[in-house]
């Protein structure tokens, strides 16, 4: 799951008072794509989904829109509503633009002061080892899930609501075309090493370079997608974790 969700939606719907239903729909809707249960180019029915929530299904059309508009979803006329599929050009973007904005949060996050810097890099050390751990036993989800977190903390540490809005809308968008690479090897040793070396430029408040370290991150992530590789190319190597 996306390091933005601390509680499965469904456990809410029976509390509405300071949120819409729509909404709640909405964040059910988001938990199932985001964990696979919706998948990339599937359908999604408006009937099974007010039966799976007890809802009629005027809040599952609002939801529906809400998800359009984000760019998590396609309106097909006579088709129905489809959990988007990306094209490579959309996520050569996605990463260039994701490319900038980890930078610019790395940067901010070795410029903090020293206490709050020191113990930025202690809980993204922690991480780091936990990804090592989710390596040696092949544990793909489980690294793919801790790099999430990882990022996301250094993008909070920024404490730029829009940086992190733009970045949860680009993250979003991106996992829908990581859903079916997490099955495979991510290249896990090469994007470890790159996080160690983010964490120690953050320990040291070297800004700069830390800034270049999480944007080359990202890049070498992309250059390891098999969708960045042009079609027919031999050779393309599994998907990397940034």
């Amino acid at each position: 799951m996306l390091p933005w969700f601390t509680e499965p939606p469904a456990n809410r719907l029976t509390d509405v008072r300071d949120v819409s239903l729509s909404r709640l729909v909405r964040d059910d809707m988001l938990a199932l794509i985001f964990s696979g249960g919706l998948a990339p180019g599937q359908r999604i029915s408006e009937p099974d989904m007010a039966s799976r929530l007890q809802v009629s299904r005027v809040p599952v059309r609002e939801a529906l829109r809400e998800l359009e508009s984000a760019g998590l979803v396609v309106s097909r006329k006579h088709s129905g509503v489809f959990v988007r599929q990306l094209q490579a050009a959309e996520i050569r973007d996605l990463y260039q633009m994701r490319g900038l904005l980890d930078g610019f949060a790395g940067r901010c996050a070795a410029g903090l002061p020293d206490g709050e810097r020191r113990a930025l890099a202690a809980l993204l050390g922690l991480s780091a080892d936990a990804m090592r751990d989710a390596a040696g036993r092949h544990d793909v989800q489980r690294y793919y899930s801790e790099n999430l977190h990882f990022h996301w903390a250094i993008v909070e540490s920024a404490g730029n609501g829009q940086l992190s809005d733009s970045y949860r809308g680009i993250v979003q968008k991106l996992h829908l075309s990581r859903l079916k690479n997490l099955s495979q090897d991510l290249g896990m040793q090469a994007s470890l090493g790159e996080h160690v070396e983010i964490v120690q430029a953050i320990r040291e408040g070297a800004a700069l370079h830390c800034e270049a370290l999480m944007a080359r991150h990202v890049g070498g992530a992309y250059a390891r997608l098999p969708d960045a590789l042009p079609a027919g190319r031999p050779g393309a190597a599994p998907a990397a974790s940034a």
